[in-house]
């Protein structure tokens, strides 16, 4: 499960860095890389900064009656 995840952040950041980089560069693994740990990084940004009052609007919304 955890290599599908990987997977698919790594296909995201190699479809980002060829708009910068030549797909045979040799440097494009290593931008690939590091375009994955920038996507790594925005994403826990979001989940850890995430507004506790968008959390209890949510789970208004979806009270069980």
């Amino acid at each position: 499960m955890l290599s599908w995840i990987v997977r698919l952040l790594m296909i995201a950041a190699g479809f980002m860095t060829s708009w910068f980089v030549a797909k045979d560069a040799p440097i494009f693994g290593i931008a690939q890389v590091m375009m994955t740990l920038i996507l790594i990084a925005l994403i826990v940004a979001v989940v850890a900064f995430w507004p506790q009052r968008w959390t209890m609007a949510l789970n208004r919304l979806h009270k069980p009656r």
